[in-house]
């Protein structure tokens, strides 16, 4: 840890740091991203000047670049859920220096994968999936569900790159891993259930070319999800009706697309923008060729 001056930090502060962290992070849950995006950029902004003026302790120093790490992730999805993925990009590989500094290679690599998440939705997929193993590969004493998590990123990578064995494989990993989950795991992994994790497998069958074995974990797993997670509940929708299109069933998956139209409405994105359109364009085709 650097030497500083300026005014001393001490656990306290560092405390109201990490839950004012936790409370953004969950209302990521309910609050779009443009609502969020400035309020998370000046907490970030505070607390990256914080590191760069304040001297503190060796264990005050940790607990401030982590929280700085996790800002920054939060931040980078934010912005990538907007469509500035550039910015996202910055903010991700600035929290990996931030992660480094913190010493925790569990959150370097958390911040490694969300970007791979972007690049495989929006770049190369290749490129993805070599990040993606990477974040794995960096963090081998990663707990079980955040193992998982790094572990589906690489399956999405992969199943977009067309490369189905490593998809199925990487998909029984993270089953394998979530199941032996326990009490200690970051904060920042809480959103990740067996929901989430049916939806990714949904969404990799999806792109695998087996749209109907997709549809009834999607179906299953979207049931879960509480109504005020409006984005959440677009997005899988918008795959959902993805799996009844590409299984020949147009009218259910027009109506699915409406529903979800409506839940992006209540809590607009890019990405949710970026789904529609995409299943728009396929259900347009097959009008067309039928």
């Amino acid at each position: 840890m650097r030497t500083r001056s300026g005014r001393r930090v001490g656990h306290g502060l560092a405390a109201e740091l990490e839950s004012r962290v936790v409370e953004l992070r969950h209302l990521d849950d309910t609050v779009s991203s443009a609502e969020l995006s400035p309020i998370i950029g000046k907490e970030l902004m505070e607390a990256e000047s914080l590191v760069r003026c304040a001297s503190f302790t060796e264990a005050v120093g940790k607990r401030l670049f982590t929280a700085v790490g996790e800002l920054s992730q939060l931040a980078g999805w934010v912005a990538g859920d907007a469509g500035r993925y550039r910015q996202a990009q910055r903010l991700y590989l600035s929290g990996v220096a931030a992660a480094e500094e913190a010493g925790d290679r569990m959150l370097g690599a958390q911040l490694l994968s969300s970007l791979s998440y972007q690049i495989a939705n929006v770049g190369n997929p290749a490129d993805a999936a070599l990040l993606a193993r990477t974040a794995v590969q960096g963090a081998p004493e990663a707990t079980p569900v955040v193992r998982a998590l790094l572990l589906e990123r690489l399956a999405w990578a992969s199943a977009k790159a067309g490369d189905a064995e490593t998809t199925w494989t990487v998909l029984d990993a993270v089953d394998d891993s979530y199941e032996r989950r326990g009490a200690d795991e970051p904060e920042w992994v809480y959103w990740l259930d067996r929901a989430e994790i049916d939806i990714m497998a949904g969404r990799c069958l999806i792109e695998l070319g087996r749209p109907r074995e997709a549809e009834p974990l999607l179906s299953a797993a979207i049931a879960c999800y509480p109504p005020e997670h409006a984005r959440e509940v677009a997005l899988y929708r918008s795959w959902l009706a993805e799996s009844y299109a590409r299984a020949g069933e147009l009218d259910a998956a027009r109506e699915v697309l409406d529903g979800a139209r409506r839940y992006g409405a209540e809590m607009p994105s890019a990405r949710s923008d970026t789904r529609f359109e995409a299943v728009e364009r396929l259900l347009s085709g097959l009008d067309y060729r039928h």
